[in-house]
Protein backbone atom coordinates (compact mmCIF):
# COMPACT_ATOMS: atom_id res chain seq x y z
CA UNK A 1 0.00 0.00 0.00
CA UNK A 2 0.75 3.57 -0.90
CA UNK A 3 0.24 6.63 0.93
CA UNK A 4 0.94 10.20 -1.29
CA UNK A 5 1.70 13.68 0.16
CA UNK A 6 1.29 17.10 -1.11
CA UNK A 7 3.38 19.88 -0.32
CA UNK A 8 1.77 23.15 -1.91
CA UNK A 9 4.42 25.72 -1.71
CA UNK A 10 4.00 29.22 -3.31
CA UNK A 11 7.37 28.15 -5.35
CA UNK A 12 6.53 24.72 -6.10
CA UNK A 13 4.30 21.73 -5.49
CA UNK A 14 6.25 18.92 -3.97
CA UNK A 15 4.82 15.24 -4.04
CA UNK A 16 6.17 11.96 -2.03
CA UNK A 17 5.08 8.47 -2.59
CA UNK A 18 5.67 6.27 0.44
CA UNK A 19 5.42 2.74 1.06
CA UNK A 20 2.92 2.46 4.41
CA UNK A 21 4.48 -0.96 5.05
CA UNK A 22 8.15 0.25 5.10
CA UNK A 23 7.69 3.85 5.46
CA UNK A 24 10.35 4.05 2.37
CA UNK A 25 9.96 6.58 -0.61
CA UNK A 26 9.32 5.33 -3.58
CA UNK A 27 8.95 8.30 -5.87
CA UNK A 28 9.58 12.35 -5.40
CA UNK A 29 9.43 15.05 -6.84
CA UNK A 30 8.95 18.69 -7.70
CA UNK A 31 7.07 20.85 -10.48
CA UNK A 32 7.59 23.65 -11.94
CA UNK A 33 11.41 23.60 -12.09
CA UNK A 34 11.87 27.31 -11.96
CA UNK A 35 9.47 29.42 -9.37
CA UNK A 36 5.97 29.91 -9.58
CA UNK A 37 5.11 33.49 -10.57
CA UNK A 38 3.82 35.41 -7.75
CA UNK A 39 1.62 38.50 -9.44
CA UNK A 40 2.31 41.66 -7.47
CA UNK A 41 -0.18 44.36 -9.72
CA UNK A 42 0.47 46.78 -6.70
CA UNK A 43 3.26 47.58 -4.19
CA UNK A 44 3.26 44.81 -1.25
CA UNK A 45 0.49 42.72 -2.95
CA UNK A 46 1.03 38.93 -4.10
CA UNK A 47 -1.16 37.02 -5.28
CA UNK A 48 -1.19 32.88 -7.20
CA UNK A 49 -4.27 31.83 -9.20
CA UNK A 50 -5.27 28.44 -7.37
CA UNK A 51 -5.97 26.78 -10.24
CA UNK A 52 -2.61 26.67 -10.80
CA UNK A 53 -1.51 25.06 -8.36
CA UNK A 54 -3.79 21.92 -9.43
CA UNK A 55 -2.55 22.23 -12.82
CA UNK A 56 0.61 21.40 -11.09
CA UNK A 57 -0.39 19.17 -8.81
CA UNK A 58 -1.83 16.97 -12.10
CA UNK A 59 1.31 17.91 -13.97
CA UNK A 60 3.21 16.04 -10.89
CA UNK A 61 1.07 13.55 -9.95
CA UNK A 62 1.67 11.93 -13.86
CA UNK A 63 4.55 12.65 -13.70
CA UNK A 64 5.65 10.69 -10.73
CA UNK A 65 3.28 7.35 -11.67
CA UNK A 66 4.87 7.49 -15.45
CA UNK A 67 8.67 8.22 -14.17
CA UNK A 68 8.68 5.95 -10.85
CA UNK A 69 5.82 3.03 -12.80
CA UNK A 70 3.71 3.32 -9.39
CA UNK A 71 0.64 1.14 -9.51
CA UNK A 72 -1.98 3.72 -8.70
CA UNK A 73 -4.31 1.52 -7.90
CA UNK A 74 -1.73 1.11 -4.19
CA UNK A 75 -2.36 4.61 -3.42
CA UNK A 76 -4.41 4.30 -0.77
CA UNK A 77 -4.43 7.81 1.50
CA UNK A 78 -3.45 11.63 0.35
CA UNK A 79 -2.16 14.05 2.74
CA UNK A 80 -1.72 17.86 1.72
CA UNK A 81 0.94 20.88 3.08
CA UNK A 82 0.47 23.80 2.23
CA UNK A 83 1.81 27.42 2.19
CA UNK A 84 0.04 29.21 5.08
CA UNK A 85 -2.14 32.20 5.67
CA UNK A 86 -3.43 32.28 2.12
CA UNK A 87 -6.83 33.12 1.04
CA UNK A 88 -8.70 31.04 -1.61
CA UNK A 89 -12.64 32.29 -2.49
CA UNK A 90 -14.96 29.89 -4.19
CA UNK A 91 -19.05 30.69 -5.52
CA UNK A 92 -21.48 28.09 -4.72
CA UNK A 93 -19.89 26.00 -7.85
CA UNK A 94 -16.67 25.94 -6.62
CA UNK A 95 -15.46 28.44 -8.96
CA UNK A 96 -12.48 30.28 -7.92
CA UNK A 97 -13.68 33.91 -7.49
CA UNK A 98 -10.50 36.15 -7.49
CA UNK A 99 -6.42 34.71 -7.40
CA UNK A 100 -5.80 33.95 -4.12
CA UNK A 101 -3.92 36.53 -1.59
CA UNK A 102 -0.91 34.44 -0.50
CA UNK A 103 1.17 34.48 2.69
CA UNK A 104 3.49 37.27 1.75
CA UNK A 105 0.87 39.89 0.72
CA UNK A 106 0.78 43.30 2.88
CA UNK A 107 -2.50 44.67 1.70
CA UNK A 108 -4.17 43.99 5.56
CA UNK A 109 -1.83 45.42 7.35
CA UNK A 110 -3.35 48.78 8.69
CA UNK A 111 -6.56 46.74 8.09
CA UNK A 112 -5.16 44.03 11.17
CA UNK A 113 -3.35 46.84 13.24
CA UNK A 114 -6.72 48.54 13.20
CA UNK A 115 -8.72 45.61 14.63
CA UNK A 116 -5.99 45.21 17.39
CA UNK A 117 -6.37 48.52 18.64
CA UNK A 118 -10.38 48.44 17.90
CA UNK A 119 -10.78 44.59 19.74
CA UNK A 120 -8.21 45.16 22.36
CA UNK A 121 -4.44 43.93 22.48
CA UNK A 122 -5.26 42.59 26.11
CA UNK A 123 -8.32 39.93 24.07
CA UNK A 124 -6.14 39.46 20.51
CA UNK A 125 -3.41 38.10 22.44
CA UNK A 126 -5.34 36.23 25.28
CA UNK A 127 -7.64 34.87 22.89
CA UNK A 128 -6.15 34.72 19.36
CA UNK A 129 -2.55 34.10 20.75
CA UNK A 130 -1.40 37.15 17.98
CA UNK A 131 -2.88 40.33 16.99
CA UNK A 132 -4.91 39.98 13.81
CA UNK A 133 -2.45 41.50 11.38
CA UNK A 134 -2.05 40.41 8.12
CA UNK A 135 -3.52 37.20 8.28
CA UNK A 136 -6.56 35.28 6.47
CA UNK A 137 -9.07 36.66 8.42
CA UNK A 138 -7.62 40.64 7.61
CA UNK A 139 -7.44 39.83 4.34
CA UNK A 140 -10.66 38.57 4.23
CA UNK A 141 -12.16 41.75 5.61
CA UNK A 142 -10.05 43.28 2.66
CA UNK A 143 -12.07 41.89 0.24
CA UNK A 144 -15.12 42.89 1.97
CA UNK A 145 -13.76 46.90 1.88
CA UNK A 146 -12.46 46.84 -1.72
CA UNK A 147 -14.59 44.44 -3.36
CA UNK A 148 -17.87 43.94 -2.30
CA UNK A 149 -19.66 42.46 -5.45
CA UNK A 150 -16.74 39.73 -5.07
CA UNK A 151 -17.58 38.92 -1.18
CA UNK A 152 -21.01 38.40 -1.85
CA UNK A 153 -20.69 35.87 -4.08
CA UNK A 154 -18.59 33.99 -1.79
CA UNK A 155 -19.85 30.42 -0.70
CA UNK A 156 -17.19 29.48 1.21
CA UNK A 157 -13.34 30.97 2.33
CA UNK A 158 -11.13 28.74 2.07
CA UNK A 159 -7.20 27.98 2.78
CA UNK A 160 -4.67 27.04 -0.23
CA UNK A 161 -5.15 23.37 1.51
CA UNK A 162 -8.51 23.08 1.60
CA UNK A 163 -8.98 24.24 -1.66
CA UNK A 164 -6.49 21.49 -3.07
CA UNK A 165 -8.35 18.81 -0.79
CA UNK A 166 -11.94 20.43 -2.27
CA UNK A 167 -10.50 19.86 -5.72
CA UNK A 168 -9.97 16.62 -4.62
CA UNK A 169 -13.09 15.05 -3.09
CA UNK A 170 -15.35 17.91 -3.76
CA UNK A 171 -15.80 18.26 0.29
CA UNK A 172 -14.96 21.67 2.09
CA UNK A 173 -13.51 21.80 4.93
CA UNK A 174 -10.23 23.06 7.26
CA UNK A 175 -9.15 22.30 10.59
CA UNK A 176 -8.52 23.62 14.09
CA UNK A 177 -4.24 24.22 12.93
CA UNK A 178 -5.63 26.11 9.99
CA UNK A 179 -8.21 28.44 11.34
CA UNK A 180 -5.95 29.16 13.87
CA UNK A 181 -3.28 30.06 11.63
CA UNK A 182 -5.98 32.86 9.85
CA UNK A 183 -7.08 34.17 13.30
CA UNK A 184 -10.10 33.13 13.52
CA UNK A 185 -10.02 30.93 16.62
CA UNK A 186 -10.43 31.59 20.15
CA UNK A 187 -8.08 29.66 22.31
CA UNK A 188 -9.93 30.33 25.77
CA UNK A 189 -13.52 29.66 24.50
CA UNK A 190 -12.17 26.36 21.98
CA UNK A 191 -14.37 27.64 19.11
CA UNK A 192 -14.62 30.24 16.73
CA UNK A 193 -13.63 33.86 17.89
CA UNK A 194 -16.98 35.58 18.13
CA UNK A 195 -15.21 39.02 18.14
CA UNK A 196 -13.32 38.70 14.60
CA UNK A 197 -16.12 37.97 13.01
CA UNK A 198 -18.16 40.89 14.77
CA UNK A 199 -15.77 43.47 13.94
CA UNK A 200 -14.74 42.58 10.25
CA UNK A 201 -18.64 41.25 9.40
CA UNK A 202 -17.65 38.50 8.61
CA UNK A 203 -20.82 36.26 7.79
CA UNK A 204 -19.75 32.80 9.99
CA UNK A 205 -21.16 30.69 7.37
CA UNK A 206 -18.80 31.24 4.70
CA UNK A 207 -16.25 29.61 7.16
CA UNK A 208 -15.49 26.24 5.84
CA UNK A 209 -16.56 23.05 7.84
CA UNK A 210 -14.18 21.92 10.83
CA UNK A 211 -12.24 18.61 10.93
CA UNK A 212 -9.31 17.15 12.69
CA UNK A 213 -5.73 17.38 11.19
CA UNK A 214 -5.81 13.56 11.05
CA UNK A 215 -9.26 12.91 9.55
CA UNK A 216 -10.80 10.85 6.66
CA UNK A 217 -12.20 14.14 4.84
CA UNK A 218 -13.70 12.15 1.55
CA UNK A 219 -12.39 9.86 -0.87
CA UNK A 220 -11.10 11.26 -4.42
CA UNK A 221 -13.95 11.60 -6.86
CA UNK A 222 -14.04 9.90 -10.16
CA UNK A 223 -13.18 13.22 -12.24
CA UNK A 224 -10.54 14.36 -9.50
CA UNK A 225 -8.85 10.32 -9.90
CA UNK A 226 -9.18 10.58 -14.27
CA UNK A 227 -7.44 13.70 -13.76
CA UNK A 228 -4.86 13.22 -11.35
CA UNK A 229 -4.21 9.46 -13.58
CA UNK A 230 -4.93 7.88 -10.00
CA UNK A 231 -7.89 5.14 -8.77
CA UNK A 232 -10.88 6.00 -7.06
CA UNK A 233 -10.96 5.07 -3.38
CA UNK A 234 -7.72 6.79 -2.19
CA UNK A 235 -8.78 8.99 1.05
CA UNK A 236 -8.09 12.53 1.75
CA UNK A 237 -6.74 11.93 5.29
CA UNK A 238 -4.46 14.41 6.75
CA UNK A 239 -4.34 18.64 6.19
CA UNK A 240 -2.03 21.01 8.16
CA UNK A 241 0.26 24.45 6.87
CA UNK A 242 3.58 24.06 5.90
CA UNK A 243 4.97 25.35 9.77
CA UNK A 244 3.33 22.95 11.55
CA UNK A 245 3.77 20.33 8.79
CA UNK A 246 7.22 20.55 8.80
CA UNK A 247 7.80 20.16 12.37
CA UNK A 248 5.54 17.37 12.06
CA UNK A 249 7.81 15.85 9.26
CA UNK A 250 10.44 15.73 11.58
CA UNK A 251 8.86 14.27 14.45
CA UNK A 252 8.09 17.39 16.37
CA UNK A 253 5.17 16.90 18.60
CA UNK A 254 6.11 17.37 22.32
CA UNK A 255 6.81 20.52 24.30
CA UNK A 256 10.84 21.48 24.22
CA UNK A 257 10.69 19.73 20.26
CA UNK A 258 12.24 22.37 18.15
CA UNK A 259 12.23 22.15 13.82
CA UNK A 260 13.64 25.11 10.97
CA UNK A 261 13.26 25.38 7.70
CA UNK A 262 14.88 28.15 5.01
CA UNK A 263 12.59 27.63 2.07
CA UNK A 264 11.35 30.90 0.38
CA UNK A 265 10.63 32.20 3.77
CA UNK A 266 11.95 30.87 7.03
CA UNK A 267 10.97 29.47 10.41
CA UNK A 268 11.61 28.32 13.71
CA UNK A 269 9.39 26.24 15.06
CA UNK A 270 8.98 25.02 18.87
CA UNK A 271 6.00 22.77 20.64
CA UNK A 272 5.10 24.37 23.80
CA UNK A 273 2.03 22.48 25.95
CA UNK A 274 0.38 26.19 27.79
CA UNK A 275 -1.18 29.39 26.17
CA UNK A 276 1.67 31.75 25.59
CA UNK A 277 2.25 35.06 23.71
CA UNK A 278 4.14 37.76 23.15
CA UNK A 279 3.48 40.81 24.00
CA UNK A 280 4.80 42.72 21.07
CA UNK A 281 3.28 39.70 18.61
CA UNK A 282 6.55 39.24 16.84
CA UNK A 283 6.40 35.38 16.99
CA UNK A 284 2.65 33.90 16.32
CA UNK A 285 1.12 31.05 18.49
CA UNK A 286 -0.79 28.58 16.49
CA UNK A 287 -2.57 25.06 17.26
CA UNK A 288 -0.43 22.18 16.49
CA UNK A 289 -1.44 18.77 14.49
CA UNK A 290 -1.97 17.45 17.68
CA UNK A 291 -3.47 20.05 19.36
CA UNK A 292 -6.91 18.88 21.48
CA UNK A 293 -8.60 21.21 24.05
CA UNK A 294 -8.13 18.78 26.32
CA UNK A 295 -4.23 18.11 25.34
CA UNK A 296 -2.90 21.53 24.63
CA UNK A 297 -0.25 21.40 21.79
CA UNK A 298 0.81 24.64 20.57
CA UNK A 299 3.44 25.82 17.76
CA UNK A 300 5.45 28.96 18.53
CA UNK A 301 6.32 29.80 14.88
CA UNK A 302 9.05 32.57 13.79
CA UNK A 303 8.31 33.36 10.40
CA UNK A 304 11.01 35.53 8.15
CA UNK A 305 9.27 36.15 4.81
CA UNK A 306 13.30 37.09 3.09
CA UNK A 307 15.08 33.92 3.08
CA UNK A 308 15.32 31.76 0.79
CA UNK A 309 13.69 34.48 -1.37
CA UNK A 310 16.66 36.44 -1.24
CA UNK A 311 18.74 33.88 -2.37
CA UNK A 312 17.25 32.98 -5.09
CA UNK A 313 17.10 36.48 -6.04
CA UNK A 314 20.64 36.45 -5.42
CA UNK A 315 21.59 33.79 -7.81
CA UNK A 316 18.74 35.07 -10.82
CA UNK A 317 20.34 38.38 -10.46
CA UNK A 318 24.14 38.34 -9.66
CA UNK A 319 25.75 34.85 -10.06
CA UNK A 320 25.94 34.40 -14.03
CA UNK A 321 23.96 31.25 -14.24
CA UNK A 322 25.75 29.37 -11.17
CA UNK A 323 24.34 26.78 -9.38
CA UNK A 324 23.20 27.23 -6.43
CA UNK A 325 25.69 24.47 -5.25
CA UNK A 326 28.34 26.65 -6.93
CA UNK A 327 27.29 29.92 -4.72
CA UNK A 328 27.33 27.73 -1.54
CA UNK A 329 30.94 26.71 -2.30
CA UNK A 330 32.87 30.54 -3.42
CA UNK A 331 30.62 31.85 -0.42
CA UNK A 332 32.79 29.47 2.23
CA UNK A 333 35.84 30.98 0.60
CA UNK A 334 35.32 34.19 2.14
CA UNK A 335 35.49 35.29 5.86
CA UNK A 336 33.19 35.23 8.57
CA UNK A 337 31.49 38.37 8.72
CA UNK A 338 31.73 39.00 4.65
CA UNK A 339 35.08 41.57 5.39
CA UNK A 340 32.33 43.78 6.93
CA UNK A 341 29.41 43.72 4.26
CA UNK A 342 25.65 42.79 6.33
CA UNK A 343 22.27 42.21 3.97
CA UNK A 344 19.27 42.94 5.69
CA UNK A 345 17.05 39.82 3.96
CA UNK A 346 14.10 41.57 4.20
CA UNK A 347 12.50 42.22 1.03
CA UNK A 348 9.53 40.46 0.69
CA UNK A 349 6.81 42.34 2.31
CA UNK A 350 5.69 43.07 6.12
CA UNK A 351 8.29 41.14 8.47
CA UNK A 352 6.11 40.30 11.83
CA UNK A 353 9.46 39.55 13.62
CA UNK A 354 10.22 43.33 13.11
CA UNK A 355 6.33 44.27 14.07
CA UNK A 356 5.11 44.70 10.18
CA UNK A 357 7.67 47.02 9.63
CA UNK A 358 8.42 46.27 5.50
CA UNK A 359 11.80 47.71 5.39
CA UNK A 360 13.17 46.24 2.42
CA UNK A 361 16.49 44.34 1.74
CA UNK A 362 19.57 46.48 2.27
CA UNK A 363 23.08 45.79 1.31
CA UNK A 364 25.02 47.67 3.69
CA UNK A 365 29.04 48.35 3.91
CA UNK A 366 29.40 47.65 0.06
CA UNK A 367 32.88 48.46 -0.91
CA UNK A 368 33.75 48.63 -4.57
CA UNK A 369 37.26 48.67 -4.01
CA UNK A 370 37.07 45.30 -1.83
CA UNK A 371 34.18 43.56 -2.44
CA UNK A 372 33.53 40.88 -5.12
CA UNK A 373 30.26 38.83 -5.89
CA UNK A 374 32.01 36.17 -3.28
CA UNK A 375 31.47 38.35 -0.59
CA UNK A 376 27.64 39.30 -1.39
CA UNK A 377 27.20 35.52 -1.66
CA UNK A 378 28.27 34.66 1.94
CA UNK A 379 26.62 38.15 3.41
CA UNK A 380 23.37 37.12 2.17
CA UNK A 381 23.69 33.78 3.72
CA UNK A 382 24.88 35.13 7.07
CA UNK A 383 22.40 37.59 7.05
CA UNK A 384 19.78 35.02 6.71
CA UNK A 385 21.46 33.14 9.60
CA UNK A 386 21.71 36.37 11.83
CA UNK A 387 17.92 37.05 11.26
CA UNK A 388 17.13 33.72 12.77
CA UNK A 389 19.07 34.53 15.08
CA UNK A 390 17.59 37.98 16.03
CA UNK A 391 13.98 35.75 16.29
CA UNK A 392 15.30 33.22 18.12
CA UNK A 393 16.01 35.42 20.82
CA UNK A 394 12.43 36.67 21.39
CA UNK A 395 11.84 32.89 21.45
CA UNK A 396 13.86 32.88 24.13
CA UNK A 397 12.25 35.73 26.11
CA UNK A 398 8.92 33.49 26.31
CA UNK A 399 10.90 30.74 27.99
CA UNK A 400 12.70 28.46 24.88
CA UNK A 401 14.84 26.27 25.90
CA UNK A 402 17.02 26.08 22.09
CA UNK A 403 19.89 23.17 22.34
CA UNK A 404 19.06 21.17 19.04
CA UNK A 405 17.34 22.03 15.78
CA UNK A 406 15.81 19.40 13.39
CA UNK A 407 15.97 20.06 10.40
CA UNK A 408 15.05 18.51 6.83
CA UNK A 409 18.45 18.40 4.59
CA UNK A 410 17.40 20.91 1.82
CA UNK A 411 17.07 24.21 0.53
CA UNK A 412 19.12 26.74 2.53
CA UNK A 413 20.04 23.38 5.02
CA UNK A 414 22.32 22.07 1.78
CA UNK A 415 24.64 25.11 2.80
CA UNK A 416 27.75 24.70 5.06
CA UNK A 417 28.13 28.64 5.05
CA UNK A 418 24.77 28.77 6.32
CA UNK A 419 24.40 25.98 9.08
CA UNK A 420 27.59 26.59 10.24
CA UNK A 421 26.54 30.37 10.76
CA UNK A 422 23.12 29.39 12.46
CA UNK A 423 25.02 26.91 14.70
CA UNK A 424 27.11 29.28 15.81
CA UNK A 425 25.12 32.45 16.36
CA UNK A 426 22.64 30.59 18.26
CA UNK A 427 24.75 27.81 19.99
CA UNK A 428 23.05 24.75 19.16
CA UNK A 429 23.63 21.56 17.24
CA UNK A 430 21.46 21.34 13.90
CA UNK A 431 20.41 17.53 13.06
CA UNK A 432 19.86 16.91 9.41
CA UNK A 433 16.95 14.60 8.62
CA UNK A 434 16.35 13.44 4.93
CA UNK A 435 12.63 14.09 5.15
CA UNK A 436 10.41 16.99 3.61
CA UNK A 437 7.05 18.63 4.13
CA UNK A 438 5.82 16.20 1.27
CA UNK A 439 7.06 13.15 2.98
CA UNK A 440 5.14 14.66 6.64
CA UNK A 441 1.99 14.89 4.42
CA UNK A 442 2.05 11.63 3.04
CA UNK A 443 2.88 9.91 6.84
CA UNK A 444 0.36 12.16 8.42
CA UNK A 445 -2.13 10.81 5.51
CA UNK A 446 -1.24 7.05 6.47
CA UNK A 447 -1.56 8.23 10.31
CA UNK A 448 -5.25 10.13 9.58
CA UNK A 449 -6.53 6.26 7.13
CA UNK A 450 -5.62 4.41 10.09
CA UNK A 451 -2.54 2.64 8.21
CA UNK A 452 0.09 3.95 11.64
CA UNK A 453 -1.87 3.42 14.98
CA UNK A 454 0.58 5.97 16.59
CA UNK A 455 3.14 8.59 16.02
CA UNK A 456 6.10 6.14 16.76
CA UNK A 457 5.28 4.05 13.88
CA UNK A 458 4.85 6.55 11.42
CA UNK A 459 8.42 7.90 11.92
CA UNK A 460 10.37 4.73 12.57
CA UNK A 461 11.76 4.88 9.39
CA UNK A 462 12.89 8.34 9.72
CA UNK A 463 16.48 8.55 9.25
CA UNK A 464 19.04 11.15 10.59
CA UNK A 465 21.90 11.83 7.81
CA UNK A 466 23.52 14.90 9.51
CA UNK A 467 24.80 17.04 12.37
CA UNK A 468 26.30 20.31 12.80
CA UNK A 469 27.70 21.80 16.00
CA UNK A 470 28.74 24.88 16.96
CA UNK A 471 32.31 25.75 16.26
CA UNK A 472 34.58 27.22 19.19
CA UNK A 473 36.95 28.68 17.72
CA UNK A 474 34.78 30.47 15.64
CA UNK A 475 31.90 31.48 17.66
CA UNK A 476 33.33 34.84 18.56
CA UNK A 477 34.08 36.13 15.02
CA UNK A 478 30.37 34.71 14.14
CA UNK A 479 28.84 36.66 17.14
CA UNK A 480 30.73 39.88 16.07
CA UNK A 481 29.37 40.12 13.00
CA UNK A 482 26.20 39.74 14.24
CA UNK A 483 26.27 42.01 16.31
CA UNK A 484 27.32 44.28 13.69
CA UNK A 485 24.55 43.17 11.77
CA UNK A 486 21.96 43.96 14.24
CA UNK A 487 23.42 47.36 14.50
CA UNK A 488 22.99 48.28 10.99
CA UNK A 489 19.48 46.74 11.00
CA UNK A 490 18.63 49.16 14.24
CA UNK A 491 19.02 51.69 11.77
CA UNK A 492 15.66 50.42 10.39
CA UNK A 493 13.41 50.00 12.80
Amino acid sequence: MLSLGYDVGSSSIKCSVIEIETGKVIASGFYPHEEMKINSPFAGWAEQDPEMWWEYVKTLTHQLITNYKIDASEVKSIGISYQMHGLVLVDKNQKVLRPSIIWCDSRAVEIGEKAFQAIGKEYCLQNLLNSPGNFTASKLRWVKENEPDIYNKIYKIMLPGDFIAMKLTGNISSTISGLSEGIFWDFKQSEISKEILSHYQIDEEILPQINPAFFVQGTITKSAAEELGLKEGAVVSYRAGDQPNNAFSLNVLEPGDVAATAGTSGVVYSVIDQINYDKLSRVNQFAHVNHTKEKIRLGVLLCINGTGIQNSWLRKNFSSGLSYDEINKIAAEVNIGSDGISVLPFGNGAERVLENKNIGSHILGLDFNRHANAHIFRAVQEGIAFSFKYGVDIMKEMGLHLNVIRAGKSNMFLSPVFRQTLSNVTGSSIELYDTDGSQGAARGAALGAGYYKSFNEAFGSLSKVGEVNPEAKNIDAALNAYDNWLERLKKFL
